[in-house]
């Protein structure tokens, strides 16, 4: 490790473990003697006021009233952390060999019983994600390489589960995980505009020279919501469609908190909800997300949209008997 390495996992030792010689931290940290002491003797130059007493008992320690939070993490804040480790692993986020060693820091520097702890507590909680490829990961390193230094992409893209493949040049403005999937947000200069791009139907992915500059306070996560979603209501207000739905409680529930119909709830009842939809999303996405539901809910109105789910069921009927 490090000189600061060693002067953190020092201070860390020290604040968990109350009192511990010169010795004790050598061989806890695998290191030289004289490496401790060089490494007290620079914590003390800054500041820290590290205790030493001689004798049977005696050793380095921090008196009780000097506070850390800065580097240090209370219970709850470790639990906290380890816990978003997990969710962050299982959706394969792309700097997970760091992650790794920053959680094998805290569990480093833990005394057995708060090691305990720690270990129940990481393992209390677990998310099932779909599994992503491997050759993923070196794509989310590349995009994010490219984020932070804020230097243009070059990728091949393909469209569609069928469409073709592009040659694109995109300023990368972040990334977000949506419903399992990554996706990059960024200037496309081929469309001139900024574009969603999906990462797993991205390759040859490469980082060019040519610098550009982040549109201030962008967010990605609200620009990839916002193209998933219909116009904004401003430009809907005048032709929005009334679409009264009815059904169990639980599957309303389940409809009413999907991102794509909660933000059009109008009213709801213990057994019914009103939506408003533009003609677009509503005779596009929503026929085949309310198939899903089966016999659990019931389209009341429009009468267009119980005849376009009935000529949806008949298609995909003839085409499973052809």
């Amino acid at each position: 490790m490090s000189k600061a390495d060693n002067m953190l996992a020092i201070l860390w030792l020290l604040k968990s473990r109350r009192r511990m010689t010169a010795k004790q931290l050598a061989e806890e940290l695998e290191i030289h003697i004289r490496t401790v002491y060089r490494c007290i003797d620079a914590l003390c130059i800054s500041g820290v006021p590290i205790v030493s007493e001689t004798g049977r008992d005696g050793g380095y320690y921090i008196p009780d009233q000097f506070k850390l939070e800065p580097l240090f993490f209370d219970a709850d804040e470790q639990k906290a952390l380890l816990q978003a480790a997990t969710f962050a692993r299982e959706a394969g986020y792309p700097s997970g060999s760091a992650l790794s060693r920053a959680v094998s820091k805290i569990k480093r520097f833990a005394n057995p019983e708060q090691l305990e702890r720690l270990e129940r507590q990481e393992n209390n909680l677990e998310v099932i994600h779909p599994p992503s490829a491997p050759s993923l990961n070196s794509v989310l390193k590349e995009i994010e390489t490219c984020i932070d230094v804020q230097s243009s992409l070059d990728i091949n893209f393909k469209t569609g589960y069928d469409g073709f493949i592009s040659k694109r040049t995109v300023d990368p403005y972040g990334l977000v995980h949506w419903k399992s999937k990554w996706y990059a947000v960024g200037y496309c200069h081929l469309r001139g505009e900024i574009r969603n791009f999906r990462v797993d139907r991205m390759s040859d992915i490469a980082c060019t020279d040519k610098k550009f500059e982040r549109p201030l306070h962008f967010s990605a996560r609200q620009f990839l919501l916002g193209s998933l979603l219909s116009e904004s209501e401003s430009e809907q207000n005048n032709h929005l469609i009334s679409v009264l739905i009815q059904g169990i409680p639980q599957a309303l529930d389940d409809l009413c908190g999907h991102w794509l119909l909660g933000h059009t709830l109008v009213e709801r009842t213990a057994d019914r909800a009103h939506f408003k939809l533009d003609e677009l999303t509503l005779y596009t996405q929503v026929p085949y997300y309310l198939l899903s539901y089966g016999g659990k809910i019931r389209v009341v109105e429009p009468e267009e949209l119980k005849l376009y789910m009935v000529d949806i069921a008949e298609s995909l009927l003839q085409y499973y008997q052809s």
